[in-house]
């Protein structure tokens, strides 16, 4: 059994590498430039653009599962883009006789999520809310001046650990029973922005100082940073109607685990923020 993943070089798809690995599957990983991808040596790195269907066939040779993102170009200051070609990737997957998929859904309408609905594969939607890795954001600025500044300290999320995220969707690609599924997924407790900076200096063990921002000076460092005026837009709304606020069960009942606290990941990530 040959699982492909792609987006196999980010902070999901790493995770999601590990994940299947040690469950002894044999992980093809797809990269634009395998020779700048890093990753273990058991794991089969090809070449491939999801940009670019026609690069995936030799990628998708013998692979009975697959991974799927559906942007492409990395979540960040300038947003990623919807990956207009979802369709012809499936298809293309369709083709090479895989069976089942998961679908990192990422907020973009229509795009994988939907290509893969319509699609005959055995199909799972992964749904996570933020992201404890979004904390490494704040990384410079703790290293440099032991600070954090963000708006609404008291704004609370069940933010999830990549390896929580990864753990359902290695279960969902070697298990049956996923198909037809859309699993929102969180970690196991709703933690504020402003627990999360005193979380990350007790693993650090420094003082990190949380200073919290005006809305309007939020707003103004978004724009400063290259967001446009949809992802302002958004994130603005999260502030009155707060996504993933309440923790789900997935990562318990889907992987069987009860799910990683953020200070077990700022315990793994301490010295990032050092």
């Amino acid at each position: 059994m040959t699982i492909l993943v792609t987006g196999a070089t980010g902070t999901i798809g790493r995770a999601l590498v590990r994940a299947l690995t040690e469950r002894g599957q044999h992980v093809r990983a797809l990269s634009r430039d395998p020779s700048t991808a890093d990753l273990p040596t058991e794991v089969e790195v090809v070449q491939g653009d999801l940009t670019d269907p026609p690069s995936l066939a030799a990628a998708l040779d013998g692979v009975s599962a697959v991974h799927l993102i559906g942007f492409d170009a990395p979540r960040g200051a300038g947003g990623g883009d919807a990956l207009t070609t979802a369709p012809a990737v499936v298809e293309a997957a369709e083709r090479a006789g895989v069976r089942r998929a998961t679908v990192l859904h990422n907020g973009i309408p229509g795009g994988m999520d939907a290509a893969v609905q319509h699609s005959s594969l055995e199909w799972t939607v992964l749904a996570p809310v933020g992201f404890m890795a979004n904390a490494l954001w704040w990384a410079e600025a703790i290293r440099t001046e032991a600070e954090v500044a963000e708006p609404r300290g008291d704004s609370r999320g069940a933010i999830v650990h990549e390896a929580d995220v990864a753990d359902v969707a290695a279960t969902a690609l070697t298990e049956a029973g996923h198909g037809g599924r859309s699993y929102v997924i969180t970690g196991p407790e709703a933690v504020s922005t402003a627990e999360q900076v005193s979380i990350l200096a007790e693993a650090i063990g420094q003082e990190i100082t949380f200073r919290e921002l005006s809305d309007e000076e939020a707003i103004e460092r978004w724009r400063s940073w290259g967001f446009d005026d949809e992802a302002v837009e958004f994130m603005t709304w999260t502030w009155e109607s707060p996504i993933g606020a309440t923790p789900t069960d997935t990562v318990q009942r889907v992987a069987g685990g009860p799910g990683r606290t953020f200070a077990q990941w700022a315990a793994e990530n301490a010295e990032q923020f050092r």
